[in-house]
């Protein structure tokens, strides 16, 4: 579980209302949505556009597993 708090710091911060918990995955999805879009603007070299795309989807799954483990904090499932 510590390694999951070191790699996921902004998931298991305090959330004491359902409007701090959707703050946190608003700021999950607005910061994937602006790398994205960043990594986006590389994708239109050829050799690059390979690597920047694993990239990409590393750091969407980040997103995503950020979200699910933001949402099982604050409903006490894990600690």
């Amino acid at each position: 579980m510590d390694t999951l708090k070191k790699l996921f710091p902004y998931s298991f911060k305090a959330k004491n209302t359902i409007g701090a918990l959707v703050l946190n995955i608003i700021a999950y999805i607005v910061v994937g949505a602006i790398v994205s879009a960043l990594i986006g603007i590389l994708s239109g070299i050829p050799i690059v556009g390979i690597i920047v795309g694993i990239v990409c989807g590393l750091i969407n799954l980040y997103v995503v597993i950020g979200i699910v483990l933001s949402v099982l904090d604050y409903l006490k499932i894990i600690k």
